[in-house]
């Protein structure tokens, strides 16, 4: 089934385009989730009315995602506490929750929790990376530095 997508898609595509779906995967989950409409010959003219205004928001979330790395690289690195046992290993790994919970505490950033990877668990007190995924190309890597209680 022909479909033009309205919000971007992993695996499918980005918003705007026009895409075959499998007809079941589009007409119960993409159709009732209004990611996506029928590619019929009145949509397709529509959809060349809005192209122009999609690019703009596209280059707009851009340029916020390259305003947001900036920021996040110029900034200290964030103390996380966590947990420790005697040995001096945590209790448990940092997740990318506590590391969005400290970047909103510490600088009123909001991160996606689910923007944030982290290569290997954080398992040990002192410095760590995470990389942020902010948009198609563009990421930033986080600065941590995880301390024990």
């Amino acid at each position: 089934m022909k479909v033009i997508l309205l919000q971007d898609v992993k695996g499918l595509g980005k918003a705007g385009q026009v895409v075959n779906a499998s007809d079941g995967y589009a007409r119960n989950f993409l159709l009732p989730k209004k990611l996506v409409m029928e590619a019929t010959e009145s949509n397709l003219k529509a959809l060349e009315k809005k192209r122009a205004e999609i690019e703009a928001r596209r280059a707009m979330d851009q340029a916020a995602a390259e305003d947001l790395k900036k920021k996040v690289e110029a900034a200290e690195p964030v103390v996380i506490e966590s947990k420790a046992g005697s040995g001096g290993k945590l209790f448990g790994a940092v997740t990318s929750k506590d590391i969005a919970d400290a970047f909103f505490r510490e600088y009123k950033i909001e991160l996606d929790k689910k923007k944030i990877v982290i290569k290997e668990p954080i398992k040990q007190p002192g410095p760590a990376e995470a990389e942020l995924k902010l948009f198609q190309g563009i990421s930033a890597v986080l600065k941590l530095n995880v301390i024990a209680k």
